[in-house]
Order: C-alpha cells, then sequence, then structure tokens
C-alpha cells in the first residue's frame, strides 16, 4: 500500500503557546490519527535554523498509508469544513502551511 507523509508547519497565536501545544499534542493529533488512513503522527519543535529569515516553529508530521490519497485527503477537508474536528484559535491558521508528499525512491541509511 503506498505510504504518504502530511507536512505541517504552523506557529502559535501571539502569547498562546502553552495552549497551542497542549491542544495540538492532546487533542488534534488523536482526532487525525482517527480518520481513515492516517496511521501516525509526530510532532517537532524546530531546535537551528540553518537558514536566515523566520521559519516556522512546529512540524507536525502525519503518517498516512491508502491507496485513495485524494479520498484521505478529502475525507479530512470534510470533516474539518463540518466542525467534527477540534479547532484552536491559539493556532496562527493564517501562516500555517500543510502538504501531503508521496514516498518516492529507497530509503538510504548510513553505515
Amino acid at each position: 500500500m503506498p505510504r504518504y507523509k502530511m507536512v505541517v508547519l504552523s506557529r502559535p497565536t501571539e502569547g498562546r503557546e502553552e495552549e497551542y501545544n497542549t491542544w495540538y499534542q492532546d487533542v488534534h493529533l488523536g482526532e487525525l490519527v482517527a480518520l481513515e488512513g492516517f496511521v501516525s503522527a509526530r510532532r517537532y519543535r524546530r531546535a537551528r535554523n540553518l537558514a536566515e529569515g523566520d521559519t516556522y516553529p512546529y512540524l507536525a508530521v502525519y503518517e498516512i498509508e491508502t491507496d485513495d490519497i485524494d479520498a484521505v485527503v478529502e475525507n479530512l477537508t470534510a470533516t474539518a469544513q463540518q466542525g467534527k474536528l477540534t479547532m484552536s484559535d491559539a493556532v496562527d491558521t493564517e501562516t500555517a502551511y500543510a502538504v501531503v508528499y508521496e514516498a518516492f525512491g529507497p530509503v538510504v541509511s548510513g553505515s
């Protein structure tokens, strides 16, 4: 079955980082992995900037396994539009960025 990664870059609303982190970790990740096709989710916090300029402080990576990625994305969108996902205004939704990547090429490992 094909594997995908949905990558979401985001930041908290000014002054609401603790609320943002609690919502994201304790509510949002679980709601998404309960959807068809979503296998797991993990968050990351920026450790170092490797380039100059503004960067996102948080990254979420969702593992998706499906034969129909369009159906998974459509279901996610419909679920959100129907208000079935708990959202928080502690997330700066105007600057959030999300994209789905398909596995491409073999894994390369070091020795």
